[in-house]
C-alpha cells in the first residue's frame, strides 16, 4: 500500500529545509542525477516552477529533477513570465498565491498570448474552495495539484500533459516545414520575392476591417504563405515563362490548387486555409477553376485572398510586365469586378481601404511607399 497523500512531500519538505539551510541554492549535476531507472523518462524537457516559497520551489525541483527533467524556476510572477519570454519551458508549474501578482493572473496573461498559448500549466495551490479552481479554469489552466503535493500524483500530471505537447510540437513542426515549402516555391522566381508575406498582411488586414475573428484571421495568415504551394509540380520552364502560355501549360497551372490542398490536407489544424488553397482562383462569375464556383459558392476566405493577390499581382514587377500604380490597379480591377471576376463587395471595400492608407500617409501611389510604411 501507497504512502498516504502529503507524506512524501512532508518528508521531501525536511530534506530540502535541510538542504536550503546547508548548501547553495543552486544544485551542481552531481545533486540532480538521477537514478538509472529514471535517466532516460521523457529526459530533457524543460519544466518552470514559478513559487515564491523557496522551500516548496526547491522541492518542487528535487522530484522533477530526479525524474530526469529540466527544471527552472522563478520566485514571482513577473519573473516567471520573463523567465518564459527569454526560454518557452515545454510546462509551467504555477503557484497560485503570490505576492506582486497572482498565479491565476499570469496563467490568463499566458493563456491569451498566441505565442505562449499552448504551453501546458498546472496551477499549484494550497487553496481548496471551488471559486479558486473556477477561476483557475476560466484562465485557461490545464491542470491542478493541491498543496502538500503527492509526488506520485506530480509525476502523473507532468508526463500526461508533456505528453500533449509534445504531440502539439510535432504538429508545429509538420506546419513548419510545409510553410517553409511554401516559401521555397515562392524563391524560384525573383518577380514574386515578398508575394507571400505582402498577401498574409493584405489579407488579415482587410478581414479584420470587415470583422473577421480571430480564426478566420489566422486562416487568412496561413493561406497567405500557402495558397500556392501546389505550384511545387509546377516546372520553372512553365512558372517563369515570360510570354504567353499554351493550353498543355495552363492545364499544368489549373493543377496546382488540387495539388496545394492535396499537401496540406493531413494537417487537421489547416482546415480552414484548404478552401483558400483550393478556391484562390476561382471567379465571381463561374468561369475561374478548378471547380467553376460561382458567387456566394466561393468560400469568403478564398474571395478575400482572391481580391488581395490580384492586387499584389499589378502593383508589383512580373516577367511580362512593370508595376502599376495604385490608381491605375484601381481602375483595372474595378472594370474586372464590373466584368464579373471578383466579389463585387470585397473588391471595392479593399481597394478604399489601400487608397485611405495611402493618403492618411502622403503617399505616393506605388508599392514600394506601402512597403517603406509597413502597410499592407
Amino acid at each position: 500500500m501507497g504512502s498516504p497523500p502529503g507524506e512524501d512531500y512532508g518528508k521531501l519538505r525536511e530534506t530540502a529545509r535541510f538542504s536550503l539551510e546547508s548548501r547553495p541554492n543552486t544544485l551542481t549535476q552531481a545533486d540532480v542525477t538521477a537514478p538509472a531507472p529514471f535517466q532516460f523518462v521523457l529526459a530533457r524537457r524543460r519544466i518552470l516552477v514559478i513559487d515564491d516559497d523557496e522551500l516548496s520551489q526547491m522541492l518542487t525541483r528535487d522530484m522533477l529533477s530526479l525524474r530526469g527533467y529540466e527544471v527552472v524556476t522563478a520566485g514571482s510572477a513577473a519573473a516567471g513570465r520573463a523567465a518564459v519570454d527569454q526560454q518557452p519551458p515545454d510546462l509551467i508549474l504555477l503557484d497560485v498565491v503570490m505576492p506582486g501578482g497572482s498565479g491565476i493572473d499570469l496563467c490568463r496573461e499566458l493563456k491569451e498570448d498566441p505565442q505562449t498559448r499552448l504551453i501546458p500549466i498546472i496551477l499549484v495551490t494550497g487553496l481548496t474552495e471551488r471559486d479558486a479552481k473556477l477561476k483557475g479554469i476560466e484562465a485557461g489552466a490545464d491542470d491542478f495539484l493541491n498543496k502538500p503535493m503527492d509526488s506520485q500524483e506530480l509525476f502523473a500530471r507532468v508526463k500526461s500533459l508533456l505528453k500533449l505537447k509534445q504531440f502539439t510540437d510535432e504538429l508545429e513542426n509538420a506546419e513548419t516545414v510545409l510553410f517553409s515549402l511554401a516559401l521555397g516555391v515562392e524563391a524560384r522566381d525573383s518577380y514574386t520575392e515578398g508575394h507571400c508575406a505582402r498577401l498574409s498582411s493584405y489579407a488579415e488586414e482587410l478581414g479584420r476591417h470587415m470583422g473577421l475573428g480571430e480564426p478566420e484571421l489566422t486562416a487568412l495568415r496561413r493561406g497567405g504563405v500557402l495558397h500556392d504551394i501546389g505550384k511545387i509540380g509546377v516546372p520553372d520552364a512553365i512558372l517563369k515563362k515570360p510570354g504567353e502560355l499554351d493550353a498543355t501549360e495552363w492545364n499544368v497551372i489549373r493543377q496546382h490548387p488540387l495539388v496545394g490542398e492535396q499537401i496540406c490536407r493531413p494537417l487537421r489544424s489547416l482546415a480552414q486555409v484548404l478552401p483558400i488553397i483550393r478556391h484562390h482562383h476561382e471567379h465571381w462569375n463561374g468561369m475561374g477553376y478548378p471547380d467553376g464556383l460561382k458567387g456566394a459558392e466561393i468560400p469568403l476566405l478564398a474571395r478575400i485572398l482572391q481580391v488581395v493577390d490580384a492586387y499584389d499581382a499589378l502593383t508589383t514587377e512580373r516577367p511580362y510586365k512593370n508595376a502599376w500604380d495604385h490608381q491605375a490597379t484601381t481602375d483595372a480591377l474595378l472594370d474586372e469586378t464590373e466584368r464579373g471576376w471578383w466579389d463585387p463587395e470585397i473588391m471595392p471595400l479593399f481597394l478604399k481601404m489601400i487608397g485611405d492608407r495611402i493618403k492618411d500617409a502622403h503617399l505616393p501611389e506605388t508599392h514600394s511607399s506601402l512597403e517603406a510604411q509597413n502597410l499592407p
